[in-house]
């Protein structure tokens, strides 16, 4: 489609001069993907597209997060299971014994909220025994143990007092635990969208002794469109069954836990006799595909804690290709920000990956071989000279330059790679790509006390065009001695005593004032101070101003906002500075500025107040449609008066004869992005299905910022994201929320659908008709970027629909009519 026969499908002249005074508009089209921390903006921005979806905050940047609950699953077929089995949890193998061993002793078995003790805060008892169904609950459910470090400690109704026990419980752990060796099983198996054909325990079990742990990942569970939309599919129960039937012969597992972010799947089993001993089970997802929200590469973890360990499992799914090593660190190390674990206490803040004993990590990390030909790779293969092509692969280069997995430790590569074969063959990939063969699907730990017995791949597995691999470790974990423990136990609370009426607690503070200069959308600013505590315990936590909900503005985060101190220690707070869609518009307009007093409050002592300034440099992102179509200039060229005004301009349907200047037909930075994928993108293959990198979108906002979008250089990926990001960071979507339910109810019936579309503002229904236009131009191109109109009416369905009650998630009926509403505007003439 020329440019004229866009300009006629709006149905007017859009050509506008452009020379020093003005910027020249001429119709043409673009469009845009977006980065993994964007992403997750943008998908909490369109909660109703994912059922994995969080409530809009960036959790990439911010240690908030709402939690999700994780589906029932069903035990798996022929299971072979016990009578002693634990409802809805596996119990597979042989050998083994009922649920009366899961109780070796009756001792050692942590306490859960129903407690009876638990409203006895002062009587500090020592260590519960569980029942049946307590340790049933315990393993299913996380929410209702706490950690055997100090667990009666843990609840928030216990006051300081208590956290002063559970701080020097932790200090003196190794008074009370000892060590002891457990073997994991860590297998992960990228399955390329197949079902299982064959029996796993080559894989599994084969020639190993029954470990006690079993960690078991997959990627690319299923490639499916119904997947990648709606989260829905077969294959989970599929392959869960076949893992629970290829566990070890000679000893019973129940599964602890499973969770899946689309083709992302981990299990997690235990034998039996050590169920007891598990508690703190929390599983988390995080997606890095197009706009955080599509789980095609991301991560799934589960963490809990194994005797007085904490252990953490991450399956991750990285970005796939050669030259994509910066995606694949960028993937990396959005996955260890914004995977966060929620804890039992509300006031403690939620665990990071990093803050674990021991960290397993597998999955296809796709990390390729680099700077050798196909021949040569497959040459050295041949001649087991996997020594001199290890110097070639990606993630040791990357490794050795500390840009990720810094800490981390991988054994020796002694088997050959374990990608791309030939599906149902050990025949190195014959397709027209000829995929040079490398080392995608790994293992790595960090921690203390672990020992690697083995690492290996399994050439007998031919299902997918990957080989299984699995690594069995013997991990050190902290018993408690029951006796030790109490006996530590009384000592501290001993000492307390004798501190009972100790002064009233004071603290240094490094900094009190703060100030964060030329603030921009989306871009984190951080400042730092260190609270240095006297002689005094004390809990310390930014407090409510009157008549205030929340200890600081939208824009603001302090990390930690509470905590506890012990004499003459320190802690150091993060101020997080970020502007996201929620709370630019109000800055944009002047309503609201980077002005605020923090109120640092101490339990039992005195209050510091702390305040906080800055300026923030406005941007087209978070700007209203018809403000940006009356700014012939770049946002950052305009007096802020000017830009406040036009922000509260409320929307004209028609120019009114208003003393303002002609607008623009659309705004001109839609304009600028389109025109830059029009020219360059639409063959583009993968475009909206590959997110961007983070630092070109700061360069992308930058340049619309101030229009000097003819300097820019990106990647396509990137324009396209940050496309998605500015039509989400609308305040008033693209088709209008009063407009919202109508569009639902006549979803289906085409000539309805556009009778409501012209029913919109002006402006709107220009920009509509102008992405649709360019939507459909990109189809005209699908053998060469692989798009087709499902895809594109899933993705932006969610961005120009949005449900006018907020970030309220939608029902599946509610998400498909919003996809279907967009899909007959590409399938038929606009």
């Amino acid at each position: 489609m020329g440019l004229q026969a866009l300009a006629t499908t709006l149905g007017s002249d859009v050509t506008v001069q452009l020379d020093t005074a003005e910027l020249s508009l001429i119709f043409q089209l673009p469009f845009g993907s977006q980065t993994r921390m964007f992403l997750h903006e943008v998908a909490r921005a369109c909660p109703g597209f994912d059922s994995a979806t969080r409530d809009p905050e960036f959790l990439w940047l911010s240690r908030y997060r709402c939690a999700e609950p994780e589906p029932e699953l069903p035990t798996p077929l022929d299971c072979n299971s016990a009578p002693g089995t634990w409802p809805g949890c596996a119990t597979i193998g042989g050998g083994g014994s009922n649920f009366d061993g899961l109780r070796p002793n009756g001792k050692g078995l942590p306490m859960d909220q129903n407690s009876s003790d638990q409203d006895k805060p002062e009587s500090l008892p020592p260590r519960q025994n569980k029942s049946k169904s307590q340790i049933t609950d315990m393993v299913r459910s996380s929410t209702i143990t706490v950690s055997d470090k100090a667990h009666i400690l843990s609840m928030q109704k216990f006051g300081l007092r208590d956290t002063i026990v559970k701080s020097h419980l932790l200090q003196k752990e190794e008074d009370y635990t000892y060590v002891q060796n457990f073997r994991f099983f860590v297998g992960t198996y990228n399955v390329n969208g197949q079902s299982p054909k064959e029996c796993l325990r080559p894989w599994l079990s084969e020639g190993i002794e029954a470990p006690d742990v079993y960690c078991v990942g997959f990627q690319e569970l299923d490639l499916s469109k119904e997947a990648f939309f709606f989260h829905d599919t077969p294959k989970e129960e599929e392959w869960f069954k076949a893992v629970s039937e290829g566990l070890h012969p000679d000893a019973k597992y129940a599964k602890v836990k499973l969770i899946r972010l689309v083709g992302i799947m981990l299990l997690l089993y235990v034998k039996q006799e050590h169920a007891a001993y598990i508690s703190e089970v929390e599983a988390e997802t995080v997606g890095t595909g197009i706009m955080g929200r599509m789980g095609n590469k991301g991560g799934v973890a589960i963490r809990f804690q194994f005797h007085n360990t904490s252990i953490c499992v991450v399956n991750s799914h990285l970005a796939a290709h050669t030259e994509e090593n910066a995606r694949r660190n960028q993937d990396y190390k959005d996955i260890c920000s914004r995977m966060q674990f929620y804890q039992l206490d509300p006031s403690l803040p939620p665990l990071t990956i990093s803050k674990h004993d021991v960290i397993l990590w597998l999955g296809d990390l796709n990390y390729r071989i680099e700077n050798m030909d196909v021949e040569k790779v497959k040459k050295l293969i041949e001649e087991k000279d996997f020594q001199t092509l290890y110097e070639y692969d990606q993630l040791k280069i990357q490794v050795d330059k500390k840009t990720v997995f810094e800490g981390f430790t991988e054994g020796e590569l002694t088997f050959q790679p374990t990608y791309k074969y030939d599906t149902g063959s050990d025949d190195w990939d014959t397709s027209e790509k000829c995929r040079a063969p490398a080392w995608c699907d790994r293992i790595l730990w960090k921690g203390k006390n672990i020992t690697q017995l083995s690492y290996q791949s399994h050439m007998a597995l031919k299902t997918s065009d990957h080989k299984p691999v699995h690594s069995l470790f013997d991990i050190g974990v902290r018993v408690i001695n029951d006796e030790l423990y109490r006996k530590t136990l009384e000592e501290i609370v001993r000492s307390l005593d004798k501190m009972e009426n100790a002064n009233i607690p004071s603290v240094s503070l490094s900094k009190r004032e703060f100030c964060f200069q030329n603030v921009k959308y989306m871009q984190l600013q951080v400042e730092s101070f260190t609270i240095h505590n006297g002689q005094v315990p004390c809990h310390f936590e930014f407090i409510n101003k009157p008549d205030e909900e929340s200890y600081c503005k939208q824009w603001l985060n302090a990390n930690p906002s509470r905590g506890f101190l012990l004499p003459d220690s320190d802690v150091e707070i993060e101020l997080e500075l970020f502007v996201n869609k929620t709370t630019a518009t109000k800055l944009n307009s002047g309503e609201d500025k980077i002005e605020d007093i923090l109120v640092l409050h101490l339990d039992r002592g005195k209050d510091y107040f702390l305040p906080v300034s800055g300026n923030y440099l406005p941007s087209c992102f978070g700007s209203p449609i018809h403000t940006l179509c009356y700014m012939r200039e770049p946002i950052l060229d305009l007096p802020l008066e000017t830009i406040s005004e036009l922000t509260l301009m409320p929307i004209q349907t028609e120019s009114n004869g208003s003393q303002l200047e002609r607008p623009l037909e659309i705004p001109k930075e839609l304009w600028m992005m389109v025109d830059y994928l029009y020219r360059n993108a639409v063959q583009q293959e993968d475009l909206f299905q590959q997110p961007g990198l983070r630092s070109e979108f700061e360069h992308i906002r930058d340049y619309l910022d101030t229009g000097m979008i003819d300097n820019l250089s990106a990647s396509n990926h990137s324009v396209a994201e940050a496309l998605l990001l500015f039509l989400e960071s609308l305040p008033e979507p693209v088709i209008c929320y009063s407009a919202y339910h109508n569009c639902l109810e006549c979803s289906g019936n085409y000539t309805a659908s556009k009778q409501v579309i012209s029913t919109l503002p002006t402006f709107h229904n220009n920009v509509f008709k102008y992405l649709m236009a360019f939507l459909q131009e990109l189809l005209k191109n699908s053998a060469k970027n692989h798009l087709d109109e499902n895809i594109l009416a899933s993705i932006f369905g969610s961005l120009l629909l949005r449900n006018p009650a907020g970030h309220q998630k939608l029902d599946m009926m509610e998400k498909k009519k919003a996809q279907e509403f967009i899909h007959q505007f590409l399938c038929n003439p606009l």
